[in-house]
C-alpha cells in the first residue's frame, strides 16, 4: 500500500498544536504548582515533589490559619482588592468612554496634538511616577485612604486609545446624523445609542481597568500604610516577609495567592465572549 503524503498544511496545524500545548503547558504549570502546595504544611512544601501531592493533607489547617491570622485581616484585604479594583474598572470605563467618544467624533483645535501628548505618556515608566503621585497624594492628605490607590490608578492613557477605536468603528458618522435629524442630542446620542454598539470595547477597557488594579502592588505599598487598607497582594507579600523571622507559613500564603487568583479567573470567563469580540473588532480597525 501506498502511504498518503501529508500536505503541508496538515504538517504546518500539528506544528502548531504542539507549540500552542508547549505554551499552554509553560503557562498552567505554575498555577498547577500553587494548588498543589496549597495541600502541603512547611515540612512537606520542602521535602516533598514539588509538582505532585503529599500524604496527609493540610488544606483545611491553612484555610482555617488564612482566615483567622490576625483576627481574619485576610478578609479585609480581599474586600480593600474589590474596592479597589472595582472603583477602578468603572471610573477608568467612564473616563475612557467619554474621553474616546470626544476624540472619535468631534474636531477641535490641538486635537491630534493632545491625542498624540497622552499616548506618549504610554512610554513613562510607572515607577517613575511614583514619587510625584506620592507628593500630590500628601499635599491633598489622602495618604492611606482608599483614594490615594484608586484616583492615580484611573488615567489609562491606552484605554481611552482603545475607545477611540471602538467608537470610530461601532458608531457611524451617518448614525449620528440620522440621530440628530430625529432630534436627538449629545447625550442621548451617546448614552442611548452608541454605548450599546460599543459594548465590547466598555467591557475590554474595564475587564484590563480591573485587572491591572487587582493585581496593583507598588502603588499601594507606596501610599498606604496601614494594614486594614492593604490589598491582598500587599498584605500577602508582609506575611511573606514576615515568615523569614517567624515561624514560616508559606503554604497558607499559596493558598491566599491561589484564592486571589480566582475572582480574575471568573471575570475572564464571564465577560470573555464580550471582550474577545470586542479586541476582536478593534484590531480590525486599528
Amino acid at each position: 500500500m501506498k502511504r498518503t503524503r501529508k500536505r503541508p498544511g496538515e504538517r504546518m496545524n500539528w506544528t502548531l498544536i504542539l507549540v500552542l500545548g508547549l505554551f499552554a503547558i509553560y503557562c498552567l504549570l505554575p498555577l498547577w504548582w500553587v494548588f498543589v502546595n496549597m495541600f502541603k504544611d512547611n515540612p512537606q512544601l520542602f521535602s516533598s515533589f514539588g509538582l505532585w501531592f503529599s500524604s496527609p493533607s493540610h488544606l483545611l489547617e491553612n484555610l482555617n490559619t488564612l482566615f483567622t491570622r490576625e483576627d481574619g485581616i485576610f478578609w479585609t484585604w480581599l474586600r480593600n482588592s474589590f474596592i479597589y479594583a472595582g472603583f477602578t474598572a468603572v471610573l477608568t470605563t467612564i473616563i475612557c468612554a467619554l474621553g474616546g467618544y470626544g476624540f472619535s467624533k468631534y474636531n477641535f483645535a490641538g486635537k491630534g496634538p493632545l491625542f498624540a501628548l497622552i499616548l506618549g505618556t504610554i512610554m513613562v515608566p510607572s515607577t517613575a511616577l511614583v514619587l510625584p503621585i506620592f507628593l500630590l497624594m500628601q499635599k491633598l492628605e489622602l495618604i492611606n485612604t482608599i483614594w490615594a490607590v484608586i484616583l492615580p490608578s484611573i488615567i489609562n492613557p491606552f484605554g481611552l486609545y482603545l475607545m477611540r477605536v471602538f467608537w470610530d468603528s461601532g458608531l457611524p458618522d451617518e448614525l449620528m446624523e440620522a440621530a440628530r435629524i430625529d432630534g436627538a442630542g449629545h447625550w442621548t446620542i451617546f448614552w442611548e445609542i452608541g454605548l450599546p454598539l460599543v459594548r465590547g470595547g466598555l467591557v475590554t477597557v474595564g475587564l484590563f481597568s480591573f485587572v491591572a488594579s487587582w493585581n496593583n502592588f507598588f502603588l499601594p505599598l507606596v501610599v498606604v500604610s496601614k494594614t486594614e487598607l492593604f490589598p491582598m497582594t500587599l498584605g500577602l507579600s508582609v506575611w511573606n516577609t514576615i515568615s523569614t523571622g517567624q515561624t514560616p507559613i508559606y503554604p497558607v500564603i499559596i493558598l491566599g495567592s491561589l484564592i486571589s487568583i480566582l475572582p480574575l479567573v471568573i471575570g475572564f470567563l464571564t465577560l470573555g465572549r464580550f471582550w474577545q469580540g470586542g479586541l476582536g473588532a478593534g484590531a480590525v480597525k486599528g
